[in-house]
C-alpha cells in the first residue's frame, strides 16, 4: 500500500493541471485515472485558452432563438424530450444567473481567475516543453445582425474597464485577417489577447509528463470506489490501495456520482457537445479559432485537421450520441467556409459540467475533512485548469489566495 500527501481523482487538464501545481509545491501527490490522462472530456475542447473572457454564457432572451431550440430548428443548441423534466429546474436556474446584474456579477468575481490563466499556461507549458503547441492570434466571433453587436455594449465597458483589448469588425477586417472567411456575416469582433492550441490532449498529455518527470505518480484505478480509511482517505488502483489524508476530486461530469456517496449534491447540469474533423484544404487556410455565434459553432485549425465543434446538447450525460447540431449547422459553415473532407468517421461526443451560476466549485468540500473539490469548470477546464491548481495549493498550504475562494464555494449552493 502506498501512501501519498495527495490523491488527484481525475486525469483530465483540470486534474492533470492540479497534480502538476501541487507536485511543484514539493507535495507528494497520486493522480487516478481510468484511462491515459486527457482523453475524456479534455480532449474535445476547441483548443482556446480564454484569457480574454469577460461574460459568461447566457439564457437566450430573444423569442425566435428560443422557438427554434424549441421546435429543434436550431444548430447552437439542441435536447432530449426525455430529458427536460430532468434539466428544466436547472434551466430556471440559469436563466435567473443570466439576468444583466447577476452575470455582471460573474463576470467580476471570474475577471481575476481569468485574467491569470495564460500567464500560468505559458508557465507550465515552457517548463513541460509543450510551447510549440500555442498560438497567440486571438479568435474571432461573428454575429449576423445589428442587434447582436449592439447587445454587447456592456461588454465592450467592461473589457475597457479590465484592460482587455478587443476589436470590432467589419467582414473586410475580418478577411485581412482570414482571408478565407466569406463574408456572410455583419460583424465581428477579435479578441487579440486570447490563445489557442493546436493539440488539447498533447498538451494534457505534456503536463502529465512534466508531473511524472517531478516526482508525482498516475495510477489507474476506479475513483467511485473511494473511501475512508481510518483518518485518510483511499483509493483502489491496479497496483493497490493509495492512501492520503487529502483527496482531491476534479472528476468532471462524473463528479455527482461520486459526491453523492458522501451527501453532497450541488446543482451540476451538463451541457453535452460534439466535434468532428475535416481535412484542410490548402486554398482554404485558418490561422486560428473563429466563432459563428448566431449558428452556435467554432471552426479551428488543429494537428487533427479543421476541428468544429457544437454548441449546447442538453441530455442525460451517457446517452447515446445524437449529432443533429452538425446536420444542421453544415449549410451555414460551407457558406462562410469551405471546409474540406471528413477527416476521419467518428464524432465526438463530451459532456461539459455547468453549475448554473457558470462558476466552478473550488475550495473543500462541505463536511468531509481532507476533501476538496474541482469541478463544474464547463466551457473552461483547458482555460482553467492551472488557475485551478494554484489556487487549490495556496488553500491547501495555507497561504493568501490570489483570488478570494468565496465566489467558487461550494457552500454557495448550499
Amino acid at each position: 500500500m502506498a501512501r501519498t500527501d495527495v490523491i488527484v481523482l481525475g486525469g483530465g487538464i483540470v486534474g492533470t493541471s492540479i497534480a502538476l501545481q501541487l507536485v511543484k509545491r514539493g507535495m507528494s501527490v497520486a493522480l487516478i485515472e481510468r484511462g491515459r490522462p486527457g482523453e475524456e472530456t479534455s480532449y474535445g475542447n476547441a483548443g482556446v485558452i480564454e484569457g480574454s473572457t469577460i461574460m459568461p454564457p447566457a439564457f437566450p432572451s430573444d423569442f425566435g432563438a428560443l422557438l427554434r431550440v424549441a421546435l429543434k430548428q436550431a444548430s447552437d443548441a439542441n435536447y432530449h424530450m426525455s430529458f427536460l423534466p430532468w434539466v428544466a429546474p436547472w434551466l430556471l436556474k440559469f436563466r435567473a444567473y443570466s439576468q444583466p446584474q447577476a452575470i455582471e456579477k460573474t463576470a467580476r468575481i471570474n475577471r481575476p481567475f481569468f485574467a491569470q490563466a495564460i500567464p500560468e499556461h505559458e508557465e507550465l507549458m515552457l517548463q513541460s516543453g509543450a510551447t510549440q503547441l500555442l498560438r497567440c492570434n486571438g479568435w474571432i466571433k461573428l454575429y449576423r445582425n445589428d442587434a447582436a453587436i449592439t447587445g454587447m455594449k456592456r461588454e465592450f465597458e467592461l473589457a475597457r474597464e479590465f484592460n482587455v483589448p478587443v476589436e470590432v469588425l467589419d467582414p473586410d477586417g475580418v478577411r485581412k485577417l482570414e482571408p478565407s472567411i466569406n463574408p456572410t456575416f455583419k460583424h465581428a469582433v477579435y479578441w487579440p489577447a486570447a490563445v489557442s492550441l493546436s493539440d488539447p490532449l498533447a498538451l494534457t498529455q505534456a503536463y502529465a509528463a512534466r508531473f511524472a518527470a517531478l516526482g508525482g505518480f498516475t495510477f489507474k484505478g476506479d475513483a467511485l470506489r473511494l473511501h475512508r480509511s481510518g483518518s485518510n482517505w483511499r483509493v483502489e488502483t491496479d497496483e493497490g490501495p493509495i492512501d492520503a489524508p487529502e483527496v482531491i476530486v476534479a472528476l468532471g461530469p462524473w463528479a455527482p456520482d461520486l459526491l453523492k456517496n458522501f451527501g453532497i449534491r450541488l446543482p451540476m447540469g451538463f451541457k453535452r457537445g460534439y466535434h468532428r474533423h475535416f481535412k484542410t484544404e490548402e486554398s482554404a487556410p485558418l490561422s486560428r479559432p473563429v466563432v459563428d455565434v448566431h449558428y452556435g459553432y467554432l471552426i479551428t485549425p488543429m494537428r487533427q485537421g479543421i476541428r468544429l465543434t457544437t454548441g449546447a446538447e442538453f441530455a442525460p450525460r451517457d446517452a447515446a450520441a445524437t449529432p443533429a447540431q452538425i446536420d444542421r449547422l453544415m449549410p451555414k459553415l460551407k457558406e462562410l467556409y469551405r471546409i474540406g473532407s471528413p477527416a476521419e468517421d467518428r464524432t465526438w461526443l463530451g459532456a461539459r459540467p455547468c453549475f448554473p451560476d457558470s462558476r466552478p466549485v473550488i475550495g473543500r468540500a462541505p463536511g468531509q475533512k481532507g476533501m476538496w473539490l474541482a469541478v463544474g469548470h464547463a466551457h473552461w477546464g483547458l482555460t482553467l485548469g492551472p488557475v485551478t491548481g494554484r489556487l487549490l495549493g495556496e488553500m491547501m498550504s495555507g497561504e493568501t489566495p490570489f483570488v478570494d475562494p468565496k465566489g467558487f464555494a461550494a457552500e454557495r449552493f448550499l
